[in-house]
């Protein structure tokens, strides 16, 4: 007898596989920046304003969403973003920080699609009960995404040069955007329309900003829960824009140790994310899930501050793992929880908006954070500052877990 495989398969590979790419497009820029930095001139801290420029991209694109999205489908904006950021790559060649800045603008488009794309369509296909560890499990993709490039990109640069690994990463994500192109017309839902698409930001689709951000005041604990995916995005940003930065300056690590410390966080936070949606899942409290990965961020953020060059290797990926596991860990639970509180017409729209609140942190977040460094030359402050804001989380957790198990349940039934 032949077993027909899950409904809910296919789409959740095919989002996982999206979102795991878009990541390493964004990830590769604070591994192989040490490597132009030091042919340019440029300085370190220069890294933390082309992270913040990669998610002003995901910003930029989360304001087009509301049409784009919606015109096109979420799965077909997102490999559209891939491709273009891709092929923009090419202008890292010229040493030119304006021109750098504005590719990873480019892409970081990517980055501003995967979330709401992913939310519609996970919330149609996620089996009853497993809403929580199906969003996990698609966020896991970004630091695998992370994983890879933090194994690969070091090596490329060694064996290669910087230049060359750039070709090789635009093939690695070009490769898995083609073969996914044609489940689009599968997977995504495209209304009707005889309008115009357009696939740039518009003066109407600026107006539009605040439908999403208005759409987080919709229903209780809403706007509560995405403040508390910022507050954990401040933390995670600057983990993965600047840590293999400061292993290289302030610990003196080569970057390829330095990349594959990276790799290892990156692994804690795929292993973290199903976890702590799991747990989600079982526990049936968003709220208790969070609050621990809360607590382990805050302590981890503020240990990094306390590393120097004398500390044993081992200490150090110990340290990066349970951080990857903690600070890194929140998304997708935060992410289903959105998605459950929203009205059903509502979710790419309440996803959009609590995605933008999160890429104001990423862009707000590494620019002080490079900043204060610039001026004081003091990372342990910079991430003791970056721990309290993970403990704010406890703080802005809707306080309804309890209350809303039943509900829960009965919508899962």
């Amino acid at each position: 007898m032949i077993r027909t495989l899950p409904v809910w398969l296919m789409p959740v590979t095919a989002i996982f596989t999206l979102q795991t790419i878009s990541s390493f497009l964004n990830r590769l820029i604070p591994i192989i920046a040490p490597a132009m930095s030091a042919e340019f001139g440029w300085s370190g801290s220069s890294i933390g304003y082309l992270a913040a420029s990669s998610s002003l991209g995901g910003l930029a694109m989360l304001v087009v969403g509301s049409s784009t999205l919606k015109r096109i489908g979420g799965m077909r904006t997102l490999q559209l973003t891939l491709v273009l950021g891709t092929i923009c790559m090419v202008f890292f060649l010229y040493p030119s920080v304006g021109i750098a800045l504005a590719v990873c603008f480019t892409m970081g488009l990517c980055n501003g699609a995967a979330n709401p794309a992913g939310s519609e369509i996970l919330q149609r296909f996620s089996p009853p009960g497993m809403r929580n560890l199906m969003f996990s499990i698609k966020q896991a993709g970004v630091p695998l995404g992370g994983v890879i490039a933090g194994l690969f990109v070091p090596l490329a640069v060694a064996a290669a040069g910087w230049r060359a690994a750039l070709l090789a990463c635009a093939l690695l994500v070009l490769l898995p955007t083609l073969l996914t192109w044609r489940l689009s017309a599968n997977l995504d839902e495209r209304p009707a329309s005889k309008g115009r698409t357009h696939l740039l930001p518009t003066w109407q689709s600026l107006r539009t900003l605040s439908e999403p951000l208005a759409s987080l005041m919709l229903q209780p604990g809403l706007l509560r829960i995405s403040i508390v995916g910022s507050l954990f995005g401040i933390s995670q940003s600057c983990w993965f824009t600047f840590t293999v930065i400061y292993l290289v300056d302030e610990l003196g690590y080569s970057l390829g140790l330095a990349g594959m410390v990276f790799a290892v966080m990156q692994a804690g936070g795929v292993i973290g994310r199903i976890v702590l949606g799991w747990l989600s899942d079982h526990l049936r409290s968003a709220t208790a899930a969070l609050s621990i990965a809360a607590i382990l961020s805050a302590a981890t953020t503020a240990l990094l501050g306390l590393t120097n060059p004398h500390w044993p290797l081992w200490a150090v990926i110990v340290l990066a793992f349970v951080a990857g596991s903690s600070a890194a860990s929140w998304n997708g639970v935060q992410i289903a929880e959105v998605a459950r509180r929203s009205p059903p017409k509502l979710i790419s729209d309440t996803a959009a908006g609590a995605s933008i609140l999160v890429n104001v942190t990423n862009i707000l977040a590494p620019t002080a954070f490079a900043a204060f460094i610039a001026v004081s030359g003091r990372y342990d402050y910079a991430f003791y500052c970056l721990g309290a804001c993970s403990l704010l989380v406890l703080v802005f957790l809707p306080r309804d877990a309890g209350k809303n198990r039943k509900a829960v349940a009965s919508a899962d039934s």
